[in-house]
């Protein structure tokens, strides 16, 4: 209500004014309207009317404001980036949809404040200033209504008065021509006569008396309809007209209001524009795209030129081996192709590995270095931490009566326990990191090889988990310019991904034949496994290549983990007889292979 106060104190000194009308204007409303006091009032409440429309126009209005202000919040809230999406908020594109984001909530929140300024000072002040004019109009209304009807009376009581002189009149003229008629005729006594003497004068007294009453009542009522129409009603104009301006003009105010208050949120919204603008200008696609470039590279080296395997060339001595190779090749790459292929199971950039051993080399520097700068400035805040305890005590020890130091000592030892755990998980990163920078980058693609040099010897695995070494003496192997059994992980979308060359089979092209899509068409040989596990956690497969289990199953191992934290696992399936395969987490099961 204070508000509402203030308003009517600063619109009141511009009504005052109204009350000092320049007399001709007033005389001229006077001569111009002074029989319209029905239209006069009927306009005043139309006025008033339309007070109350803008008062519902304003209530609308802000209305929408709210409506606005909460539409562009909520859009702010869902758009707001998610945990999940942390890694994208690096790019200069989305740290400035960030700040657009505040600007459009800053936004709301100034329309709210326009839609709250509205409704107090606007919209309230209307309701306020409607219901002043409406008992101002029903005060006036009042006492015209009385005046009117004074003036009523004022002429009732004059035409009765007329209308007994008039009586009395024809009453004084008929007993006078009934004096003459009988003074003139001989045949009535002198007693009749006389009679008729006295009636006459009688009605000539009564109507000299009503003549008087009249004029005075005549008089009375002149005076008193000029003073209504001259003084009193005018008055009553005077107030209706001075009722009208001031809602009138408290119209013009409102709405010159409702600019002031645009106005006054106007450089706020126009500093969110300019925000908006500089989020915009902060974008740089160049760095945007280098960001890319360290996010996504791996380290490792395109694939070498793929040799040129001629089996004529071959010692007669190896070429049983060299077709169980080819057939054992074929075989396998076989039910490579019959397996669809998938997509990653775990994010390129996700690990599960403490050392981050599972990523590419280039990455799994980057996540090394970032974890020994985190654990390094853990370490140096804790140092700090324990030679800040390290003063207290000493000034404790120095002072008794500032405090007991042994109430330090816990927290020293905390400290210290907390610094040792820091140091060592800093040295074994540092060693992760260290041997990660001595490891030289692979010389074929991060899904196509997963041999590896053992003691000088080129290891190939097999399907069934052993591993066939040759002397690296420089004649051509089998497995030369690349791996015979070169299998991905599941996370490079390729299922087992054993390669097959056309051609190669067990002895000749001939014996095994291949179909026009270039795969072997014969039925693949089945796996001999080379162990059983137990699944420790229940799994849900969620992409293609992996398979899911329950706790507590028992499977055959068919492959066992080759470094990406995945093995290949088999069951027997009870609907259809057959068996099925896929990889599982290498971390949900307890493996326990044959000798």
């Amino acid at each position: 209500m204070k508000e509402f106060h203030i308003l009517l104190a600063k619109l009141y000194p511009l009504f005052e004014g109204w009350t000092n009308i320049p007399r001709d204007f007033t005389d001229m409303f006077y001569q111009e309207f002074w029989d319209q006091y029905e239209n006069i009032s009927l306009q005043t409440n139309k006025g008033i009317e339309f007070l109350e429309k803008y008062c519902s126009f304003i209530q609308d209005r802000l209305t929408i404001e709210k409506e606005y202000a909460s539409k562009l919040r909520r859009l702010a809230k869902n758009y707001q980036p998610k945990k999940k999406e942390e890694e994208d908020n690096e790019f200069s594109s989305c740290q400035a949809f960030r700040n657009v984001l505040k600007e459009i909530n800053d936004l709301a929140g100034q329309r709210e404040v326009v839609a709250e300024s509205l409704e107090q000072r606007i919209a309230q002040g209307i309701q306020v200033l409607s219901k002043t004019l409406r008992d101002e109009r029903k005060r006036c209304l009042n006492e015209g209504t009385s005046l009117q009807q004074t003036l009523t009376a004022q002429l009732g009581a004059l035409d009765r008065a007329k209308r007994n002189y008039e009586k009395a009149f024809r009453e004084s003229e008929k007993a006078v021509d009934n004096y003459k008629k009988a003074d003139m005729d001989l045949n009535l006594s002198r007693a009749e006569v006389e009679r008729y003497k006295n009636i006459m004068t009688a009605k000539i007294q009564q109507s000299d008396d009503a003549k008087n009453e009249y004029a005075n009542q005549l008089q009375k009522t002149n005076n008193l309809q000029q003073q209504h129409y001259s003084t009193l009603l005018p008055t009553v104009f005077n107030r209706l007209q001075e009722l009208d301006e001031k809602r009138t003009g408290g119209i013009r105010e409102f709405i010159i209001g409702t600019a002031e208050v645009e106005s006054a949120v106007a450089p706020i919204i126009a500093r969110c524009m300019e925000g908006i603008v500089k989020a915009g200008e902060s974008i740089n696609e160049k760095e945007d795209s280098f960001k890319v470039i360290e996010r996504y590279q791996s380290g490792f080296t395109p694939p070498t030129d793929i040799p040129f395997d001629d089996l004529s060339k071959q010692n007669p001595d190896s070429s049983q081996d060299s077709r169980v190779l080819s057939s054992h090749f074929t075989v396998k790459g076989t039910i490579s192709t019959r397996v669809k292929k998938r997509p990653a199971i775990f994010s390129f950039f996700g690990s599960n590995k403490e050392d981050f051993s599972d990523l590419p080399p280039s990455q799994r520097r980057k996540k090394l270095q970032a974890k020994v700068s985190e654990l390094q400035h853990k370490l140096n805040q804790e140092i700090a931490t324990r030679d800040g305890l390290m003063k207290m005590k000493m000034v404790y020890e120095s002072n008794s009566s500032l405090g007991n130091p042994m109430t330090v000592e816990g927290q020293l030892n905390e400290s210290e326990h907390k610094m040792e755990k820091l140091r060592m998980d800093l040295k074994k990163f540092q060693g992760y990191l260290e041997s990660a920078n001595q490891i030289p980058l692979a010389s074929n693609s991060p899904q196509a090889s997963r041999n590896y040099i053992q003691n000088g010897h080129r290891t190939s695995r097999h399907s069934n988990g052993s591993a066939e070494d040759h002397n690296d003496d420089g004649e051509d192997h089998p497995d030369d310019g690349g791996s015979l059994s070169s299998s991905a992980s599941p996370e490079s979308g390729l299922g087992t991904s054993h390669t097959s060359l056309p051609g190669s089979g067990q002895g000749s092209a001939n014996d095994n034949p291949i179909g026009e899509d270039g795969y072997d068409d014969t039925e693949p040989e089945v796996l001999q496994p080379l162990g059983t596990c137990r699944a420790l956690y229940p799994f849900e497969a969620t992409s293609e290549g992996s398979i899911p289990m329950i706790e507590g199953e028992e499977l055959q191992v068919i492959e066992i983990d080759q470094g990406d934290g995945w093995t290949r696992v088999r069951r027997a399936n009870a609907i259809n007889g057959g068996w099925d395969e896929g990889f599982v987490p290498t971390s949900y099961i307890e493996c326990t292979l044959y000798a």
